[in-house]
């Protein structure tokens, strides 16, 4: 015989309970008062769906069977019944007649191992654990130890659910096991379940809690200290604040960078100073007003004087120092870095890094080298990103920061030496800060406003011609030779012996050194076009004879016999470290 079923939303009743229940749905009032009328017993089970249920799929297969005791009709058509429960029963062949489902039911059969130790040591286990629950669910316990100790296990049961609120789905599960141990089981791992739950919960909530009272504290302290100072009439941080904007109204900045300086600093006004935002705001400000807007070296340029600091600076390379004179004749002219830029290529020693050193004494202007050997990031010219962590301007930008002026002379070092990976192409970047047609209005990653550059002499120095097309399209190639013996003789003379001596201190006229015992160094020690290797051979003769004379510089002549006994003791030292190392010489 088919029996009417009264679903309810988020709620399971176990078997053996009187339950009070009021009912003002229209479809679930007709469903007692059919049951009533026919004297039949109605099962109570839960549901899917929040509105009544529809379809049998709406409802669960597992229910509570009872006995209507009691049904008081209300004036406004609701209804106030009582239901005793008697059994949990399996719902199949479930049907809906006008709007009311019925079911056949099995009752499921229940081991009755209630008063066993087993399952006294859950149920006490079961209460212990909601006392934990209870302090992070914050809810009292005093009905839940009176039903412990005068009411049955069923009646404990369904006040755990209820109190702890338990899933629809897991109280579903208790109501269809086949024992009262193994209903209890299934509950006590719930209840492990949300305990251990709550207890994160609470960590977590402790830890924002701990965060913003230590985030409301620093902020009470810092607006205290502000009060104090303002009292005292020394408030930095507003003081601050004013003179940034003060440093940017007079700065010499473009009208677009200064538009652009006063929004970021009307950004940083309204935020805390203590924010993560604030301090990078006034970072980039900073970073803004520390490039020389407006600011160059003046000096006149004079053609006798770069002429004269070239030669005396340089010995030989005539042919290249008169390029670098025309060079410098077209700059006095037309007032600007007009024509290519000019690109150094030779061996190593040749002296490429000290002729631009020379060009910008000659020019009167600041001096920065750039070494971009291994160089394959793009961002190292254009900078990076203000919003990313340790963002930071390009390195043409902060060579113009260092220089306090917007005309240096940067030198592009080992230009042929840069990469190319995953991070981008410096190569391309480059050719944009070489181009003068492109480099007036060259904008960095970081600060995010258009810099002239056509104020700056770069020069490039390379070790071959192993570049692109494009990048040796943007420069003249000069090459310079390497010198010969009579030449290395000549700036050995005039410039090697005196950096020798200054290098192992000594004085230089206690030197004594022939041209044939120059040629003797270069011919036998030395192998390079340039001359950095025969600056070292001379610098270990006179390193070696202050440790054969205790230290002093005693007046010495370095003869090609004395000479190769002090390089000779040095080079079989070499060995030896080499050969003690296992490497072959």
């Amino acid at each position: 015989m088919k029996q009417y079923i009264l679903p309810f939303r988020d709620l399971v009743v176990n078997q053996g309970l009187t339950v009070p229940i009021y009912i003002d749905n229209a479809m679930s009032v007709a469903c007692i008062e059919a049951a009533a009328r026919e004297g039949q017993k109605i099962v109570i089970t839960a549901q899917h769906s929040w509105a009544y249920p529809a379809l049998p799929d709406d409802i669960y297969d597992v229910g509570t069977i009872g006995e209507i005791a009691q049904v008081l009709r209300m004036p406004d058509g609701a209804l106030h019944a009582i239901i005793k429960t008697t059994d949990a029963v399996k719902l199949s062949n479930i049907t809906v007649i006008n709007g009311l489902f019925t079911a056949d039911v099995t009752p499921i059969e229940i081991l009755d191992d209630a008063n066993t130790n087993q399952t006294l040591a859950l149920r006490d286990k079961i209460a212990e654990n909601m006392q934990v629950l209870s302090v992070a669910k914050k809810f009292k316990l005093d009905k839940l130890r009176m039903i412990i100790q005068d009411y049955p296990l069923p009646a404990f049961i369904d006040s755990v659910i209820q109190t702890a609120g338990i899933d629809t789905d897991d109280a579903v599960k208790i109501l269809a096991a086949n024992s009262w141990y193994e209903k209890l089981v299934l509950l006590l791992e719930q209840i492990n379940l949300m305990a251990e739950t709550a207890k994160i919960e609470e960590s977590i909530n402790r830890r924002i809690q701990r965060q913003m009272e230590n985030g409301r504290r620093e902020a009470i302290l810092q607006e205290k200290m502000r009060a104090i100072q303002h009292e005292m009439g020394e408030d930095t941080e507003e003081m601050d604040t004013e003179n940034v904007r003060k440093r940017i109204e007079r700065s010499a900045m473009p009208a677009e960078a200064k538009e652009k300086a006063m929004s970021e600093w009307k950004r940083m006004r309204s935020m805390s100073p203590m924010s993560n935002e604030g301090g990078l705001l006034k970072t980039y400000l900073d970073e803004l007003l520390s490039m020389p807007w407006g600011k160059s070296d003046k000096s006149d340029i004079d053609l006798k004087s770069a002429r004269a600091v070239l030669d005396s600076q340089h010995s030989g390379m005539q042919g290249v120092k008169e390029r670098i004179l025309e060079h410098i004749a077209v700059m006095k002219k037309t007032g600007g870095n007009q024509g290519s830029i000019l690109c150094f290529v030779g061996a190593p020693g040749v002296g490429k890094t000290s002729l631009c050193k020379s060009i910008a004494e000659a020019l009167g202007r600041k001096y920065h080298r750039i070494s971009l050997g291994g160089i394959s990031d793009e961002a190292h010219f254009r900078g990076h990103r203000k919003t990313y962590i340790g963002a930071q301007t390009g390195r043409i930008m902060d060579a113009l920061k260092r220089c306090k002026a917007n005309n240096p002379v940067i030198v592009l070092d080992e230009i042929d030496k840069m990469g190319r990976d995953w991070r981008g192409d410096p190569e391309s970047a480059l050719l944009e800060i070489l181009d003068p047609e492109q480099n007036k209005s060259f904008r960095d990653h970081y600060l995010e406003v258009d810099f002239d550059l056509s104020n700056v002499l770069f020069i490039a120095t390379a070790n071959s011609l192993n570049m692109s097309n494009a990048l040796k399209d943007r420069m003249e190639i000069i090459e310079i030779p390497g010198y010969s013996e009579d030449e290395k003789v000549q700036i050995a003379r005039e410039h090697l012996i005196e950096r020798a001596a200054k290098d192992t201190g000594w004085n230089v006229d206690n030197i004594i050194i022939s041209d044939d015992a120059l040629r003797h160094i270069i011919r036998n020690y030395t192998s390079e076009q340039g001359v950095r290797e025969l600056q070292r051979e001379l610098t270990a003769i006179l390193r070696r004879s202050l440790l054969e004379n205790d230290g002093e510089d005693v007046k010495t002549e370095f003869t090609p016999q004395k000479i190769d006994s002090m390089l000779a003791l040095r080079k079989s030292a070499v060995l030896s470290k080499r050969i003690g190392f296992g490497i072959s010489a």
